[in-house]
């Protein structure tokens, strides 16, 4: 398939009302509402495909970005690529949670991850600690620089209220998901969040909030998940 036929498939599977929720969630247009659940029909259906992904992605359409990252083969990504897709992003559904996982699967997660986290571009920050909560949890421990994530949990604990909004919330993500799926860090992680205590972001005109991390990382410990990976962080 071409992208242009997988748009015109797509275009008609959208609705106002959906399409409201996403603008709610920072969406830009051009934005056809399609549902998630759709978009996983036709990415059952495609499994991986590296250039169409490349090219879904270029349309600007909010539902074939997202089905891109999807359909993506995270394994072919160059950093080319993924800078790319970071600057092309124009709503945060698409930086934080697109680029980023796609980022986390491919071979410079780690590295773009740490570059980005160093720009004083909200988005670009955004997308690298969100890319880093993406790899804790589908990289095993063993594989991880702990001593780095250590100094990582630091610099969240020192800064996180003071960084910009939506950066508050994706360090206060990677501070659960460190918590969560890092087993050696978990007590650590649970003892900065709780010197850090709540989190303010203003979520706009959306029903979301702000997990207290020392809750959300006792959740995970009582149900017993600690260090659980996960095989993939897209969804």
């Amino acid at each position: 398939m071409t992208a242009a036929e997988i748009i015109k498939e797509i275009r008609p599977l959208g609705s106002d009302a959906y399409k409201k929720i996403m603008f709610n969630h920072g969406a830009q247009e051009p934005v056809f509402g399609v549902k998630i659940e759709e978009l996983k029909k036709i990415q059952k259906r495609i499994k991986k495909d590296y250039q169409l992904a490349l090219d879904l992605y270029d349309t600007g359409v909010y539902d074939a970005m997202y089905l891109a990252g999807l359909i993506a083969d995270d394994a072919r990504m160059t950093k080319k690529d993924l800078q790319h897709w970071l600057d092309k992003a124009n709503s945060p559904g698409i930086s934080s949670y697109t680029v980023a996982w796609v980022a986390a699967g491919s071979p410079h997660g780690r590295e773009m991850a740490l570059k980005w986290i160093e720009s004083k571009d909200e988005k670009t920050a955004t997308t690298g600690w969100a890319t880093l909560s993406s790899l804790v949890a589908i990289t095993e421990d063993e594989d991880l620089d702990i001593p780095q994530l250590k100094k990582l949990v630091d610099r969240v604990g020192k800064s996180i209220h003071k960084a910009p909004n939506r950066v508050r919330y994706v360090m206060n993500g990677f501070l659960i998901a460190v918590g969560s799926y890092v087993a050696p860090l978990t007590e650590y992680a649970t003892q900065v969040a709780e010197h850090i205590g709540e989190v303010t972001v203003d979520m706009g005109d959306t029903a979301c909030k702000v997990p207290l991390a020392t809750e959300y990382i006792e959740k995970v410990r009582q149900r017993g998940s600690v260090g659980k990976k996960r095989k993939t962080c897209k969804c």
